[in-house]
């Protein structure tokens, strides 16, 4: 964690590759004029390591190939320039033919008080408030609650519920508002990383064409990685304790999975952005809570109600005598409705009328998460000082990309080539301009690309979802000629279909990633903000439409497209369309839901996450044992910190994380009225997800850096989306797909002692058997009597009707039910969400309050500390002999501040 002499905090570290040629080992004098440095600290050569076996021995570098020369010096300029800056650098003799050499990086006092005040990083000042305590009706509530869930909070220090500092955006010049008792401690360790990721991200290599930042170097191979150290290994003896091994024992394993998440403790480690992703899946975690016993009680209303559901009683009461039309031509036999009885009993768990109530209830559930994300986020931009920090926020996304650099430099050669005299002529313009190089026109082809490739690809996901149709109907065409396999026809193709569907989504979501973000890097967007938001709507519209458009086809067309006995729609001039089953296509839509969800979090969320991480991390350990020169050296001496991140897989993002979940979303509430018991397995899998995630990123992963955001950005806006969606979603679900509709109007409008009595003969339509196509009849029917009329689910005129086989005046009065159900339905749960929404404050009460107070506290604490500064003064003017040591230290530090401060103007360092 430190330098060699073990003082100096390793901030970050820069890793690279090197490959000399021809080295072999001389002895000679320590000041060799060849010898490379063991460290750099500002110009100066450190000591060496192990200096007193090795002293004398020298490595001579053998001459490199002219790429490795180049990427040599550029990184000699990078790193002099980062030493201009003030940071101060060590890294170790290049010893070998070939190997990765590390650069350890520390940032000291004046860098750090410089570039803090530069960033507007907020600190701790010397003043300590009460927090305003809540009415005492809810404090007593909140006494007990805290009492109740003791056993549940991970046992780590938290922050002060009654006692905060007032903070303030670092200043040099008003150092002593702050409590600096220990120049070593008072930036933790990630703010200091990322002030050092600052100067690295801004510091350019002219070299390199005048390439910007680390990011660039990385991007072009002069280095391979940049990363701040964990702050120790996780496991280990108890004494040695630090913010990772604590995460790790209270957080990051299964064993804790029933305990709250230290989130003031990630966010101290890993930095705001990540603590507000884990807040944020916490939250629905909880939320998820709920919803899943609401959803079970309904799946248990459904169990108990069975019995009593009379439509189910009559499809499975064989003296009926309900005699169905084949379901394919020439091989399929008349049947008797009674042989669906266990597919009807099935449909009743999930088609009843609490799923009506649980629709509505699930779209109020998801409009009161999301108002209380936007509570819980105010909270804790208040407790962990994110107010105010929109212009820290465009500082930061001021950082032009290396792709846009590179395109903006191969534009200006192109001009160059053209038109070499407007160049000239306007050079100093254009190096003052913003940045902004690439206009609307340089960028058409990569929209262009775009455009088409994202219609192409969601062309191709239906192309496979009408496949998987052509599948079904192929394969119960072929099963239905074995009278063995005839029975179990519809199960095995539904299985084997839902299957192929889930097996296709899991592979097309990983290529719809890699396409997502080569589309968005030929848009060539210029910061890292706008190359983000713009992959997000990408990959969530291309997974979206994957994940989901075999569920919308279950649910909104399969079966409105048959036709009718002795007029079906046919593909291939043999297969006819798929009906849905004699019990409705809600059945058959919540098992491809349960399949398709549970597979996707089973499979993609935890198996993948498990085991590509581990089986990158067995690759690159087998190839670092190849690699000649490194295993005799690795085996000499224990790993240091630095080698053991290496090691570690590179962070890559919260984007990935966060859409799972938002996929899960989408699971959870557009299809609810269909599988009430999807949010239990959501909050089963998420239980497992949250360590899970923890678990990567403390264990697996590089430590990332430290990124202050106040809110979850574009995220929010794609839930509130999908919220709303889920309202349309669900009230057609149930118009249109559940029996829900057809009941209510049977019941009230036809039924002649207001029950559903009779309600299965009033959905069947007759058919004429002597008005079958040639050719489609059965060809062996073994009917135990001779059939005249066969029956169909619709609603159509019967054959003696004068125009018969039109749709019925039923059909009709259903089809307008559905329509106003679907309005009624629409505008009932958006009226309610508007009036939750509206009900509810975005920002609590306490924190508004609490807000306020802090400025007024502020502002008398400035007055106050500038009243005792100018007293003191004034009393030193009159009376020189009494100043007091502690303004004489005052004094001194703010001199000395002062200078540092026009020194480091001046681009010089303070040599340690």
């Amino acid at each position: 964690m430190h330098f060699l002499d073990n003082q100096r905090k390793v901030d970050y570290v820069l890793v690279y590759h090197y490959r000399n040629r021809g080295a072999h080992p001389i002895h000679g004098s320590l000041s060799h004029p060849r010898a490379p440095l063991a460290v750099i600290s500002n110009g100066e050569m450190g000591k060496e390591p192990n200096a007193a076996g090795q002293g004398n021995m020298m490595i001579e570098m053998g001459p490199l190939d002219a790429l490795e020369a180049e990427k040599k010096e550029q990184r000699e300029e990078f790193e002099y320039k980062l030493m201009e800056a003030g940071l101060e650098l060590e890294k170790d003799l290049e010893s070998k033919s070939q190997g990765s050499s590390f650069v350890r990086i520390h940032a000291p006092w004046q860098v750090l008080t410089r570039e803090a005040e530069f960033l507007k990083i907020k600190v701790p000042t010397k003043k300590m408030y009460e927090i305003k305590s809540k009415g005492t009706i809810a404090k007593k509530f909140n006494d007990v609650v805290q009492k109740m869930t003791s056993p549940l909070q991970p046992r780590v220090p938290e922050h002060s519920d009654k006692m905060k500092n007032l903070s303030y955006p670092f200043s040099r010049e008003k150092m002593y508002l702050y409590n600096i008792q220990d120049k070593d401690t008072f930036f933790d360790n990630a703010t200091r990383s990322r002030i050092v990721h600052e100067i690295l991200k801004r510091t350019s290599c002219s070299r390199a064409n005048n390439m910007m930042g680390i990011h660039s170097l990385i991007a072009h191979n002069i280095y391979e990685a940049a990363y701040p150290l964990h702050d120790g290994e996780y496991e280990g003896p108890e004494g040695d304790m630090n913010d990772r091994k604590l995460l790790y024992q209270e957080w990051a394993r299964y064993g804790v999975f029933y305990k709250f998440q230290p989130i003031d403790l990630i966010r101290k480690y890993f930095g705001e952005k990540i603590g507000l992703y884990f807040a944020w899946l916490g939250l629905y975690t909880s939320f998820l809570i709920p919803s899943s016993v609401i959803g079970v009680i309904v799946f248990l209303y459904g169990c108990a109600t069975i019995e009593d559901d009379i439509p189910s009683k009559e499809m499975c009461d064989e003296t009926n005598g309900f005699t169905m039309c084949p379901l394919c031509d020439k091989s399929c036999d008349y049947w008797n409705l009674s042989t669906a009885c266990g597919t009807a009993r099935a449909s009743h768990l999930f088609d009843n009328p609490a799923t009506v109530f649980f629709s509505i209830f699930m779209a109020l559930w998801a409009t009161m998460f999301l108002e209380n994300w936007k509570r819980l986020q105010m909270r804790l931009g208040y407790f962990w000082d994110l107010t105010g920090i929109e212009e820290e926020e465009e500082n930061i996304q001021e950082h032009s990309r290396p792709e846009y650099e590179t395109r903006v430099r191969e534009k200006m050669l192109k001009e160059q080539k053209t038109h070499v005299q407007k160049m000239e002529t306007d050079k100093t313009e254009s190096d003052d301009e913003d940045n902004d190089g690439l206009t609307w026109k340089d960028r058409l082809p990569g929209y262009m690309m775009n455009f088409a490739s994202i219609l192409f690809m969601i062309a191709l996901t239906f192309s496979i979802v009408f496949g998987v149709i052509v599948y079904r109907i192929t394969v119960a065409a072929a099963l239905s000629l074995n009278k063995s396999t005839r029975p179990n026809v519809r199960a095995t193709v539904t299985a084997t279909a839902v299957m192929i569907n889930l097996v296709v989504i899991l592979i097309l979501d990983e290529i719809y990633g890699a396409v997502a973000k080569w589309l968005t890097k030929i848009e060539v967007p210029r910061t890292e903000e706008s190359f983000e938001q713009r992959l997000i709507l990408k990959a969530f519209l291309l997974k979206f439409v994957n994940a989901y458009s075999s569920i919308f086809y279950v649910a909104f067309f399969k079966g409105r497209f048959v036709g009718r006995p002795g007029s079906y729609v046919y593909v291939f001039d043999g297969y006819r369309m798929e009906e849905c089953a004699p019990g409705g296509c809600l059945m058959e839509l919540c098992l491809q839901l349960s399949i398709i969800m549970l597979g996707k979090q089973l499979i993609q969320n935890n198996i993948f996450e498990i085991g590509i991480p581990k089986l990158k991390k067995l690759l690159r350990k087998l190839k670092d044992e190849t690699e000649p020169g490194e295993t005799a050296s690795s085996e000499l001496k224990h790993p240091e910190q630095w080698d053991l991140d290496y090691s570690l897989e590179p962070y890559t993002g919260l984007t990935p994380e966060y859409m799972e979940m938002i996929i899960q979303f989408g699971f959870v509430s557009l299809f609810v009225a269909s599988f009430p018991l999807a949010p239990l397995f959501a909050l089963l899998n998420n239980v497992i997800e949250v360590r899970l995630d923890a678990k990567k990123f403390v264990t697996e992963l590089r430590r990332p850096d430290a990124v202050r955001t106040k809110d979850i950005g574009i995220w929010f806006d794609i839930l509130s989306g999908i919220g709303k969606f889920s309202v349309i979603s669900n009230a057609f679900v149930i118009a249109v797909t559940s029996d829900f509709i057809p009941r209510l109007v049977y019941q009230y409008s036809y039924s002649h002692n207001g029950t559903l009595h009779g309600f299965i003969n009033h959905t069947l339509s007759y058919f004429n058997v002597s008005q079958l196509k040639e050719g489609t009849q059965p060809e062996n029917s073994y009917f135990g009597q001779e059939v005249l009329f066969c029956r169909f689910k619709d609603y159509r005129e019967p054959p003696w009707a004068p125009n018969q086989y039109e749709f019925s005046k039923q059909y009709w009065s259903i089809l307008s039910a559905r329509l106003a159900f679907v309005i009624v339905f629409q505008n009932l749960v958006m009226f309610l969400s508007v009036l939750v929404d509206w009900m509810i404050p975005d920002i609590p009460k306490d924190i508004s309050d609490q807000i306020k107070k802090e400025k007024s506290l502020l502002m008398d604490f400035f007055l106050k500390e500038e009243h005792e500064k100018l007293k003191l003064i004034d009393s030193a003017q009159r009376s020189p002999k009494s100043l007091t040591p502690s303004f004489r230290h005052s004094s001194r530090h703010s001199s000395q501040s002062q200078r540092g401060s026009h020194a480091s103007s001046a681009s010089q360092h303070t040599i340690v």
